[in-house]
């Protein structure tokens, strides 16, 4: 799938018909399989197999179930292809846009790994850096849920009335309309991935 050719991308991108064939084709020919093969496997005519295959006929779901079986692949990895219009952020280790929040001040760094547009329930993972001690933690409240992950450094994280210590490894889920936050910079520097939802 990593080599596709320009035609089969093209393909995987059009109708489910060719999606389908595209797929059959690949998972046929990976397994060594001629269509002769194929057809005794999956109990089909390998007439039928052809017309999968050039994307001329729309065969039934019991059709693609047996070759499906005959490959001993899910059924739905022949549609593998077929919605690839969705929306997707890939950042390179150090990349991502730094954000200016409450701390930053304090030496406290924000940068924001990626953020899909569109999409009321997108989760938003920030990989935050505390390289200074202060005497002042920003405190966020927010809606929907936070998950934290300490990388490095040890720190006290303040929720509601609670306090943890956290040391790489660590994890925290909590409710964001709760007041959250460092509360003692333990062992800097600190670095530690927040996922929270916008």
């Amino acid at each position: 799938m990593a080599n596709m050719t320009q035609h089969a991308r093209e393909e995987v991108t059009g109708k489910l018909e060719h999606v389908i064939a595209f797929q059959l084709r690949h998972y046929r020919t990976a397994q060594g399989l001629s269509s002769a093969d194929l057809a005794s496997r999956a109990g089909v005519s390998k007439a039928m197999i052809s017309k999968v295959e050039t994307a001329s006929t729309s065969c039934s779901l019991t059709t693609l179930q047996r070759l499906a079986d005959g490959l001993k692949i899910p059924v739905t990895a022949l549609f593998r292809g077929a919605d690839t219009d969705r929306d997707a952020t890939f950042t390179k280790n150090g990349e991502g846009s730094l954000t200016v929040r409450t701390g930053t001040q304090h030496g406290h760094e924000y940068r924001v790994l990626g953020t899909l547009k569109d999409r009321a329930d997108a989760l938003e993972p920030t990989l935050v850096t505390l390289t200074n001690a202060s005497d002042v933690f920003p405190l966020f409240q927010h809606p929907g849920t936070e998950f934290i992950y300490m990388l490095s450094g040890k720190m006290m994280y303040g929720h509601g009335q609670y306090e943890y210590s956290m040391e790489p490894g660590d994890s925290l889920l909590l409710d964001g309309e709760g007041p959250h936050g460092p509360l003692a910079l333990l062992e800097l520097p600190i670095r530690f991935l927040a996922v929270s939802e916008r």
